[in-house]
């Protein structure tokens, strides 16, 4: 079926697409009997799918990553497609228009996407406004960010602004510094810049009554050098785990002619052509920040056997997104319930 969908999806370019399945769901959403479908037809319900990190019972361990419901429209429905939770953003301070059309690319020789998106959201008051309606329990990371016009000395403030208006209506949150899409926003992965980020939203953190999850979330361009640096900093500000990877810059090995990759131009590149890099990043993080360090991966999770051999190399939660545009929502049920069949 999600085969038909895609291939009518695809006519279409991949920005309109998107946006035309929001608004097709957030219509049949509201119908319970599409809910009772969906549920029927995409979740899987096991006490031994359940994580627990951080204080925080997710119902599987596969989550939605962050870039695909950016304004929590459809925050309300994403357990219905079986997902274990869903990871809103990134949001910034303030609305922005992101970067100019069109800056949505689908590469479908190697079931990959680029984005340059830029960061566009509603801001983070009319998110705040859309999750104060929420009526489900899935879990919800928020995804934090700074304004494309906010200098990088000035980049912790957005940041700040994020955190405490989301603070109430977010299960943990996600510090953003690794997207490709805002011009100099990758600097902020450099050790001092970071540090100092992080150590500011922490002792924010730890002056509530009752503290959540701060994760950072990596570039898969980062050497082996600036990994360690990262770990350096994140024990050092008791950060509580990593997402790794974002997008790549990276164009290596692709089969899409180069003359087309050209053309589309710079952005982030996900999907099937990330699925090494993504795993060697596990890999190392594992290697350097210990076995009890929390984990998310995400990146070239494609297939269930992506997603079970993610989960057996080390990482404690999993995020897709390429992967569910390209395969759709039984990818999460197949995963699960190969996950299952491998645990039995």
């Amino acid at each position: 079926m999600y085969s038909l969908i895609r291939r009518l999806l695809f006519l279409l370019p991949a920005e309109q697409a998107h946006l035309f399945t929001f608004s097709c769901l957030r219509v049949l959403m509201r119908l319970p009997f599409v809910k009772a479908l969906c549920k029927r037809l995409f979740v899987v319900e096991d006490p031994r799918l359940e994580r627990e990190y951080w204080g925080i019972r997710f119902r599987n361990p596969i989550g939605l990553a962050a870039g695909f419901d950016k304004n929590a429209l459809l925050i309300d429905a994403w357990e219905y497609f079986g997902f274990g939770f869903v990871e809103i953003g990134t949001v910034t301070p303030r609305p922005q228009a992101g970067n100019p059309r069109p800056r949505l690319f689908r590469l479908i020789q190697d079931r990959a996407i680029i984005n340059r998106m830029g960061f566009n959201n509603d801001g983070v008051d009319a998110i705040v406004e859309r999750l104060k309606k929420r009526k489900s329990n899935i879990v919800i990371g928020g995804n934090i960010g700074k304004n494309k016009t906010t200098p990088n000395e000035r980049a912790v403030e957005d940041y700040v602004i994020c955190f405490e208006k989301l603070f109430e209506y977010v299960d943990y949150f996600v510090v953003n510094v690794s997207s490709p899409n805002t011009p100099n926003l990758r600097a902020l992965q450099e050790k001092e810049p970071l540090k100092q980020l992080l150590e500011e939203l922490q002792r924010r953190n730890m002056a509530k009554p009752q503290p959540k999850p701060i994760l950072l979330k990596i570039a898969p361009d980062l050497s082996e050098e600036q990994l360690k640096d990262v770990i350096e900093i994140v024990k050092h500000t008791g950060i509580a785990g990593i997402i790794a990877t974002n997008t790549t810059i990276g164009r290596d090995g692709l089969r899409t002619p180069p003359e087309k990759v050209a053309a589309i131009g710079a952005g982030g590149l996900s999907g099937a052509p990330l699925r090494a890099r993504s795993e060697e990043i596990l890999q190392l993080l594992r290697k350097y920040a210990g076995d009890d360090f929390p984990i998310v991966s995400v990146g070239g999770l494609m297939t269930p056997g992506d997603v079970c051999r993610r989960l057996s190399a080390g990482a404690d939660l999993v995020q897709l997104y390429t992967g569910f545009v390209y395969a759709g929502p039984a990818l999460v049920k197949r995963s699960l319930e190969q996950l299952l069949h491998e645990e039995s």
